[in-house]
């Protein structure tokens, strides 16, 4: 047994059954192993970021990691946008990079990097795998650390002379160790908190804001009068018809700052204290009160739902039932509006369906206008790094195991970042259906232009606008093997869902805004 073969069947030992890879001649031995051994599903991307943006939706969805193949340090840092989104999104995912060979290396040749250098910037965990006696091993270390709470990065460098050579050694899965444990303290002093009389703000991260958390804190909200919000960007809610009716810290930092002004304590569950996304020339970085009082009641890497429970006894809170919604908003009509498309998504969508939100400027009214939509998981862009919302809908329906229909709904402008996921949903036969945003600009970016201070010009506005020659992205989803249409209004839009959703495969429709 070779090392290459070592890792494949530790990985599936480890239960680690999906590889989305884009794999070069360093990592042959890999590929040949991936075809001889069967039980792992390969999934090609035709481009390393949408690689790695996959394997990061894949997490949000199936709760365990995928493993990646990349090519050597260049293949890596192709991918590390979509790294850093998934290491924001707390995602746990298996890199195998390719390396040259241990003898070669010191040669100096064209595809040779510091490798080791460009995993750290995104890695929770990084080893190189110098002999085939130790991949099997090493490739067990990576699992576990990319399983552990609440999930992270793990990236392994295969040299190819330890992936060809001979004595590859199986090994047993490790176990995961368990998130560090509670502070009983800590709980007593949120309780306290909650019970001043003071203005109070539970803000939620990543378990906190799942559907297991939240009647827990719906009960603790209504004993003690506290306030409720996600952080802004929280990358996985569960939302819905039974979930709560939750709105999300606002983008903008001076909206942000006077959302958060009244809150004397904020009562941080699995978040960390809000700060603006950049910073602006006289503005605060900080977008709480200066005189509020931040308590952690858990951290990412521990238990939010074991902390929550821990301060719902420690309240003696009854349980209270989340409140309804109200009916399902109708099929509407007319323009487009942002609020108009967030009432299709929610009249039309189907039962548990995943929405991969990309939408950046055009989403701001989508929340409130789908609360009453049947139960669906939303997921989010984490780290800012945009080109993310097409692979992290591409994987989700992997992780879903084809069974549940993804809507993207994404800007034009960062789609252009991962097109080629379309040309995976098509090979695949995934359930997808993309809704483009396309207004032919980057709108936040002229945002953020008029944010820091700065007057528009005419190079400025050429730098910012998608137009000149306008993008065909009926041309370009064909292109791609997936079947397109233009919606301009919300009647052809409404049409094209209900005909996309009918489709066992993915379809993108270009909804002119």
């Amino acid at each position: 047994m070779n090392g290459a073969e070592s890792l494949v069947r530790t990985l599936l030992k480890s239960d680690i059954d999906t590889c989305f890879a884009n794999p070069g001649t360093s990592e042959m031995h890999f590929v040949a192993a991936l075809d001889q051994i069967p039980g792992m599903h390969c999934v090609l991307g035709l481009q390393e970021n949408v690689v790695t943006g996959m394997a990061d939706g894949y997490y949000r969805i199936a709760g365990k990691p995928a493993a990646t193949l990349l090519h050597c340090g260049p293949g890596l840092a192709n991918g590390l946008g979509n790294l850093h989104n998934a290491r924001r999104a707390n995602a746990g995912i298996v890199n195998i990079v390719g390396d040259q060979a241990t003898y070669h290396r010191p040669l100096d040749a064209p595809l040779t990097a510091d490798t080791d250098s460009l995993a750290r910037t995104v890695s929770q965990w990084i080893h190189t795998s110098t002999r085939s006696e130790d991949v099997g091993h090493d490739a067990a270390l990576a699992v576990r650390a990319a399983k552990t709470h609440p999930g992270q990065i793990a990236t392994l460098i295969l040299p190819s002379d330890a992936s060809w050579k001979d004595g590859g050694v199986v090994a047993e899965p490790l176990p995961v160790p368990t998130p560090p444990t509670l502070d009983p303290h800590v709980i007593e002093q949120a309780a306290r908190m909650l019970r001043n009389g003071e203005k109070t703000l539970i803000l939620l991260s990543g378990q906190g804001i799942l559907a297991p958390a939240q009647s827990l804190v719906w009960s603790i909200a209504q004993a003690s009068g506290a306030e409720v919000m996600a952080d802004f960007m929280c990358s996985h809610l569960s939302r819905g018809r039974g979930r709560l009716q939750i709105k999300r810290v606002p983008y903008n930092t001076d909206v942000a700052r006077e959302t958060l002004a009244p809150f004397k304590n904020i009562i941080l569950v699995g978040a960390k204290p809000p700060v603006g996304f950049f910073a602006y020339p006289g503005k605060p970085s900080t977008q709480y009160a200066p005189d509020a009082q931040l308590l952690t009641l858990s951290r990412p890497d521990q238990d939010a739902l074991a902390a929550l429970r821990m301060l719902a006894e420690e309240l003696n809170v009854p349980e209270v039932s989340i409140p309804d919604p109200g009916p399902r908003p109708g099929v509407p009509s007319g323009e487009v509006s942002s609020e108009g498309l967030a009432q299709a998504v929610a009249a039309l969508m189907p039962e548990r369906t995943i929405v991969s939100d990309e939408s950046i400027t055009f989403g701001y009214a989508f929340y409130p206008h789908t609360f009453a939509a049947p139960a669906h998981d939303w997921l989010h862009l984490a780290g800012g790094a945009i080109g993310d919302g097409l692979p992290v809908a591409t994987g989700a329906a992997i992780g879903a195991n084809r069974e549940r229909r993804v809507i993207n709904l994404q800007a034009d402008g960062s789609a252009m970042y991962s097109l080629q996921s379309l040309w995976t949903q098509a090979r695949e036969n995934l359930p997808c259906t993309t809704i483009i945003l396309s207004n032919r600009q980057y709108s936040i970016l002229i945002g953020e232009y008029e944010n820091v201070g700065a007057t528009p010009g005419k190079t400025a506005m050429d730098m910012l606008d998608l137009g000149n020659p306008d993008l065909n992205w009926v041309s370009l989803a064909n292109g791609m093997g997936v079947e397109g249409a233009v919606a301009s209004n919300l009647d052809e839009l409404c049409d094209l869902m209900r005909a996309s959703f009918a489709k066992p495969g993915p379809f993108l429709i270009e909804l002119l805004t």
